[in-house]
């Protein structure tokens, strides 16, 4: 490298030396750590002790190991498909020119702005068996055994998924923002050719919109396998009622900072990173079938 090269390339280093350093001290040395710690007996009070995968093989023999991943894949299940739909089609409907769209617009998206704690509140009053305005709104349309929610082992789980499509906002916004790139020469010739509306959203929208679509749900994979605020919260650290929804974050956080087993925690965390690997690693398999990007 010539001189001039040299110290363009000090500088640019030096540029970005906080940087560097800051994801060298709190993103790789954690997840180094993290790894170590997985194979180790460590309780953060003692140095950690090396036991091989002991605590890897702890795990298929821990039930709440399996009630939590059962939990957790029961929630996505219901959580992710319900909210892209329903944020695409407020998205949709979002888009459309009409008078008071930037109201609609703000409304929609204010919701996600609420922190996560003081969401979980307003909605642990709304479910409120015998205060709560859901069920007051249920008595009034003539519902006469309105359920439990969360303290019903059948209402639990559908109640937390109720509460998730509260924060589709920030999704609603990438999705406005798709649809804006729509070109609409595609929807002209689509006129001509006599396409109705479910015809021109299946054959043009869609399609165009399938990469923003794909992001969203590498996002919303990534998401509803780590919730943990919201349940802890309206449920307690035990997922009551009967651990119906008592989540694999959860688990994960009480054996590291209640029952002090890092060990166990980090081989769980690695657990769930290889997971969330697996799925996205599937959906970028399928997107070749389903993803359309322009210009291709």
């Amino acid at each position: 490298m010539m001189r001039t090269e040299q110290r363009n390339l000090l500088k640019g280093l030096a540029f970005i030396s906080p940087w560097l350093i800051g994801f060298a001290v709190f993103t790789a040395l954690p997840l180094g750590l993290s790894l170590y710690y997985s194979f180790c007996d460590y309780s953060l009070l003692q140095p950690p002790v090396y036991i091989g995968t002991a605590n890897y093989q702890e795990l298929w023999r821990d039930p709440d190991f399996w009630k939590t991943l059962g939990n957790t894949f029961y929630y996505a299940s219901l959580a992710l498909p319900l909210g892209m739909i329903m944020a695409l089609g407020a998205a949709m409907l979002l888009n459309v020119k009409t008078r008071g769209t930037s109201i609609y617009r703000t409304i929609v998206f204010l919701p996600s702005l609420v922190p996560a704690v003081a969401s979980a509140m307003v909605w642990l009053w709304l479910l409120n068996a015998k205060l709560g305005l859901i069920n007051a709104f249920l008595i009034w349309v003539g519902v006469d055994n309105p359920p439990s929610w969360l303290e019903d082992v059948r209402w639990a789980m559908p109640a937390l998924v109720l509460m998730s499509l509260w924060g589709v906002g920030n999704t609603v916004v990438i999705y406005l923002a798709g649809l804006q790139d729509v070109p609409r020469e595609l929807y002209e010739a689509a006129d001509l050719d006599g396409a109705g509306t479910m015809q021109k959203m299946m054959n043009v929208t869609l399609p165009v919109l399938s990469p923003v679509i794909f992001f969203n749900l590498i996002i919303a994979i990534i998401g509803t396998l780590q919730v943990f605020v919201g349940p802890s919260i309206m449920t307690g650290a035990s997922g009551n009622p009967e651990k119906s929804t008592y989540f694999y974050t959860m688990h994960l956080y009480n054996h590291a900072f209640q029952f002090l087993h890092m060990g166990y925690a980090s081989a769980m965390a690695w657990v769930q990173l290889l997971i969330v690997l697996v799925l996205t690693g599937v959906a970028f398999w399928t997107s070749k079938r389903w993803v359309h990007y322009q210009g291709k």
